[in-house]
């Protein structure tokens, strides 16, 4: 799951040009750890997910690679 997290949080980024240290601030995390989940070194915990997801505009389900939309 890491691995599809990552890519999921990677391209949004790029979709949304965003930066690693400007998705942090718009979700209220550091930036190193925004690292860790596009790297695949760590999983987003659920109320991250849900912040991603709010900010995104996309379900959970798609973050973790349920869906594709």
């Amino acid at each position: 799951m890491k691995i599809i997290v990552g890519e999921r949080i990677r391209g949004l980024m790029q979709e949304h040009g965003l930066s690693q240290v400007a998705l942090a601030e718009k979700i209220d995390v550091k930036q190193n750890t925004v690292s860790a989940w596009v790297l695949g070194r760590k999983e987003p915990c659920i109320e991250n997910l849900w912040r991603l997801a709010n900010y995104f505009d996309v379900s959970i389900d798609y973050l973790v690679g349920r869906t594709g939309d």
